[in-house]
């Protein structure tokens, strides 16, 4: 009974309070209809927020977190930037495509994002971005000497900057001398080749340096002590090397055995001083193709001196000493000596060495990666600046053209700041790669090995390595050397290439004898330093027909050319089965 009576009376109460609302009275309006209740106007969101506001440098386009605002109403919102640095993608703000993070020019990023709710109302904020420094560059602090710098490999630069001045010599100074009267016999021009070569002591002491803007004027402002090249060459080291190149195993040019690497270079000088002896003699030489040959470089027989030279300096000692000397961890070499300890990866981490800042493990691996030739900012350039091709249109710099004033001193250091050898070889082939379906990254594959293996080198130094950091520094060692070798076999691809199309142009008007001399030769000359790697992925049997197909100058008569470039197609394919190459690839370098 008392629950009815409390529900009687709240209906009461309520009917009550319902005609007080409803304006309701006995002496009141006969308007009994509902009032629209007044909008509550909307309110602009009053903050945004980002869930993560770090980024790794180097990460093109990254992601950088998700996005969200307070607003009272709630509902759908829409975030805009007004910046080319970064863009949005639905509610996350990333980087813009092909923008990258650098934490060496910025610690951070400023952004000014907008949020708009449904009704068009907005709010703006800046948000701070950090920047998360990445190991990226070749530096690596001594742990012996506080202050000091760990890295050290001026003699690879010095004998980088040799081999170049002597290219650039042969190939726009030695014509002139020869006509000028300063060389006026053979000897004469054997002599200054050798002085590139067989650098004395006096020599390499006052020897200038004529790179453009470089900070370096001689050799010795690179390197202090004297440096050559005959003595780096393959088979010249005291030890450790995997085959006895002096006694037998060198290849690739006559038959098996019949030269030594120091002699194949002194056939191309003897070649040299012979043309240049016909020069100063007044004899105008015919090519093969019955061509009138000025340059002293080119032989009759469609091979070209200055490529040849080159290209098998840069193997036949970069590429041969990394390798074989400074990167390798073999205990036994192939006379039999013990070079457990005393070069390699096998060296002293323990103590410094003896006045220097770095252990002996930590110069041995910047050895090899000086020979390299790759800056110590090497992931901060573009394929196309790395190749020297610049391209304004898709973002490239000028001043990173192949060399770049990163200390801002208005030279350039060739040290540090300038790309030598396979390094710019290694940009060529991915640059001519990246709008194919599975484009290469030679640049990266070895950069970042190279600077992996070192950080286990460095963070470990005053200290002997363990098992798994000694087999963690191989694995970087392994990828570095691939990434190597893949440059110097897809550059022998292309100018397998290049070859092949010069060829088809034979007994035409647009056939060009001297493009295809310097093809042939750039690609024999490549080709001859397979067999130095170790760990070569191209068997001794597969580089044995590789030189057979190969020969030793181009076929240029007519009736067999054709069989000739089958066999430059079937010296491709041993490269490309062994490397597992892509085709496309392939077919396009």
């Amino acid at each position: 009974m008392s629950k009815m009576k409390k529900s009687l009376i709240t209906t009461a109460i309520l009917a009550s309070l319902t005609l007080s609302a409803c304006g309701g009275s006995s002496g009141g309006s006969d308007d009994t209809g509902p009032v629209t209740p007044t909008p509550t106007p909307n309110t602009a969101p009053t903050d945004i927020a980002i869930d993560n506001n770090t980024v790794d440098e180097n990460a093109a386009g990254a992601v950088v977190g998700k996005l969200s605002a307070t607003d009272a109403e709630g509902g759908a919102m829409t975030f805009t930037v007004d910046s080319d640095v970064f863009a949005i993608d639905g509610d996350e703000l990333k980087l813009a495509d092909g923008v990258a993070a650098n934490y060496e020019q910025a610690m951070s990023m400023a952004v000014n994002v907008t949020v708009s709710d449904a009704d068009g109302a907005t709010f703006s904020k800046e948000l701070t971005i950090n920047v998360n420094d990445l190991l990226d560059t070749y530096k690596f602090n001594s742990k012996f000497v506080d202050g000091e710098s760990s890295v050290s490999y001026t003699g690879q630069t010095a004998r980088h900057a040799l081999i170049a001045e002597f290219n650039h010599y042969i190939s726009n100074t030695l014509k002139d001398e020869l006509d000028d009267g300063t060389l006026t016999s053979r000897q004469d021009v054997m002599d200054v080749l050798n002085k590139f070569f067989r650098t004395t002591e006096l020599q390499y002491d006052n020897f200038p340096i004529t790179f453009t803007n470089a900070k370096e004027k001689f050799l010795t402002d690179i390197s202090g002590s004297h440096k050559n090249l005959v003595g780096k060459l393959a088979g010249n080291d005291e030890k450790g090397q995997h085959k006895l190149w002096n006694d037998g195993d060198f290849e690739g040019w006559g038959a098996k055995g019949s030269t030594t690497p120091e002699g194949l270079v002194d056939i191309f000088f003897g070649q040299l001083a012979d043309n240049a002896e016909a020069h100063i003699n007044g004899t105008i030489r015919q090519a093969a193709t019955g061509e009138d040959i000025t340059d002293i470089y080119l032989n009759t027989n469609g091979t070209d001196l200055k490529q040849l030279i080159q290209k098998f300096l840069l193997v036949g000692i970069t590429y041969s000493q990394a390798t074989d000397d400074y990167l390798g961890n073999e205990v036994v070499d192939a006379a039999g000596n013990d070079i457990d300890g005393s070069k390699g990866l096998l060296t002293d981490n323990v103590s410094a060495v003896s006045g220097k800042s770095y252990s002996t493990l930590e110069h041995q691996f910047d050895e090899g990666f000086g020979y390299f030739g790759a800056t110590v900012d090497y992931l901060e350039y573009s394929d196309n600046e790395i190749s020297g091709k610049i391209d304004a249109d898709a973002g490239d710099r000028e001043e990173y053209n192949g060399k770049h004033d990163t200390d801002g001193d208005g030279e350039i250091s060739l040290k540090s700041e300038f790309l030598f050898g396979q390094s710019v070889n290694a940009g060529k082939r991915d640059r001519a790669t990246a709008g194919n379906t599975n484009p290469t990254d030679f640049t990266k594959q070895a950069m970042e090995a190279f600077l992996a293996g070192r950080e286990i080198i460095n963070a470990n130094s005053g200290m002997a390595l363990t098992d798994e950091q000694m087999a963690e520094l191989l694995t970087h060692r392994d990828a570095a050397v691939d990434a190597w070798e893949r440059a110097i076999v897809a550059t022998v691809v292309h100018y397998i290439n290049d070859t092949r199309a010069d060829l088809d142009k034979l007994g035409t008007a647009d056939f060009n004898y001297t493009d295809l001399a310097k093809h042939w030769s750039e690609m024999k000359g490549f080709a001859l330093g397979i067999q130095f790697n170790p760990y070569s992925k191209i068997s001794d049997a597969d580089f044995t027909r590789l030189h057979e197909l190969m020969q030793d100058a181009p076929v240029l008569d007519a009736a067999n050319v054709e069989a000739y470039k089958a066999d430059l197609l079937a010296a491709r394919d041993i490269i490309q089965a062994a490397m597992s190459f892509d085709a496309e690839n392939v077919a396009n370098w």
